[in-house]
């Protein structure tokens, strides 16, 4: 064995070495993480097929048609505002208490907020429901931060190739859900025929088994999840100090969160606790945080405008497609991205990079958006037959690389994080950002949408907005470098 040999050339404060060895995914706990992930696209997936007819049947539009994309997009919208003003404040507060504890209050509101969408009658009502459930959305922020904890540099991207098998599955079955059990008294008369709550509220079916899958996976993590903040601060604690003073006067240490740092620290000064909010504004944290919300903001546009270009007359733009075949297709779509994923995004991550990956998934957002008149002007000339159907494939393949881009962020974001212990409050800030694009993508694109479709207006408005919007995610995810092992190699694991 020879003895390396240091010279003054040889920096004083060595860079971690990258682990060698693959560590093996903690499958006991990983399982409990991929069912985690499913709550919230459950339950958005769910009533995505029935929005726009809900919205006609409370006659909130008052008849007119361009106006069913406003309402969905303010209904979308509601949610990511009170995503917003909240992700960061559970992440932050779940580095302290643990994580355990936020996912068990945020699945039983989530839970509550679904009972309640399908037995609102009013538009108002529709609003608070999602407002709670954008509150409490525990997925986008602490699920991702109890998988960063229990992962590491050499096991993650692994992790990721599963993660989508529970995206596959909630977006599968979510559609399933919303687009065949809606107006169950209408459409399955023999069996629900007879129920006056069902005709009452003919959404309140795909609703209930949302909310009752939640509270199976609140019964998981209750009896099976592990608590992966090993150093925590009572919660009465923070309340008598103050949580923000409270928060940062008592450092806690752990293994896995020190880090030396030379460039961002005095004198290679040690960090073993969760970092202040101005601490965390690297221009790391910055570039990632930049690129997720503009990936954000194209996704949640496209996912909005998706199923009312489906439900859309053809006449008007759209494909006069009903709740069923567009939940069905929405279906088909996710259980595509699940094995698209499963098959190749390792490999590609592994030969070209996380940052190669998401700017090629960003950069076809402009095809994505440009199929949509393509499939309008097939739809007018030849009907729907062969030719709307093959553009219809072409394009829910694409989508495929737009959804990739969500695992390379995470690692991207485990790899900023300034040190270990701070992992919660560096998602939550890039969950912060990109709840705001997300409030902004599905408003202004819901708008657009109905403006397009008002007579003597511009129909391809809505294609320029979508394309411009595509244009700056790819300009942001070029600030970002290739491989997130360039940052990752911080951490002394």
């Amino acid at each position: 064995m020879i003895a390396r040999q240091d010279d003054e050339e040889t920096p004083l404060l060595h860079r971690a070495e990258q682990p060698t060895t693959k560590t093996p995914l903690p499958w006991d706990q990983f399982w409990i993480v991929l069912l985690l992930e499913m709550p919230d696209l459950v339950t958005s997936h769910t009533l995505a097929p029935f929005i726009p007819q809900l919205i006609r049947d409370i006659g909130v539009t008052n008849g007119d048609e361009s106006q069913v994309g406003h309402y969905a997009g303010i209904l979308q919208s509601s949610y990511y505002v009170a995503h917003a003003l909240t992700v960061f404040h559970w992440s932050q507060l779940s580095d302290h208490i643990g994580r355990k504890p936020v996912m068990l209050i945020a699945l039983s509101a989530l839970s509550v907020s679904m009972f309640s969408f399908g037995l609102s009658k009013t538009f108002l009502g529709l609003v608070v429901s999602r407002v709670v459930c954008g509150a409490f959305d525990p997925s986008m922020s602490v699920v991702k931060s109890v998988l960063m904890d229990i992962t590491d540099a050499t096991n993650m991207p692994n992790a990721y190739n599963y993660v989508p098998l529970s995206w596959m599955i909630a977006n599968a079955v979510g559609p399933l859900i919303g687009g065949s059990l809606s107006r169950p008294a209408d459409r399955f008369p023999d069996i629900f025929g007879r129920s006056e709550l069902l005709k009452t509220h003919p959404y309140l079916l795909p609703c209930s088994i949302s909310a009752f899958f939640i509270l199976i996976a609140w019964l998981v993590t209750y009896f099976c999840l592990k608590e992966s903040v090993s150093t925590r601060t009572p919660l009465w604690e923070l309340i008598k100090g103050g949580f923000l003073r409270q928060s940062y006067s008592k450092p806690h240490q752990t293994s896995s969160s020190i880090i030396v740092d030379p460039g961002e620290t005095n004198s290679g000064e040690v960090q073993a606790k969760p970092l202040p909010l101005r601490d965390l504004l690297t221009s790391r944290v910055l570039s990632i945080t930049a690129s997720y919300a503009t990936t954000g903001l194209l996704q949640t546009s496209f996912i909005l405008v998706q199923p009312l270009f489906f439900a859309t007359s053809i006449e008007l733009g759209g494909l006069s497609l009903d709740p069923p075949r567009i939940g069905a297709l929405l279906a088909v779509q996710s259980v595509a991205h699940g094995i698209c994923q499963l098959l190749f995004f390792a490999r590609l991550h592994h030969r070209f990079g996380a940052g190669a990956v998401h700017l090629t998934g960003v950069s076809l957002g402009i095809p994505i958006v440009i199929l949509f008149p393509v499939i309008n002007a097939l739809a007018r000339a030849y009907g729907i037959g062969m030719a709307v159907w093959l553009c219809v494939a072409i394009q829910l393949m694409l989508t495929a690389s737009l959804f990739m881009c969500y695992s390379c962020m995470a690692l991207f974001i485990r790899a900023a994080a300034p040190n270990r212990a701070s992992v919660g409050a560096t998602n939550g800030i890039t969950q912060t950002v990109v709840a705001l694009a997300r409030i902004f993508g599905p408003a202004s694109a819901a708008s657009v949408f109905s403006y397009s479709l008002q007579e003597r207006h511009d129909a391809w408005l809505l294609y320029y907005f979508l394309i411009a919007i595509a244009f700056l995610a790819v300009g942001t995810a070029l600030l970002i470098p290739r491989d997130p092992s360039v940052w990752e190699d911080r951490y002394r694991e």
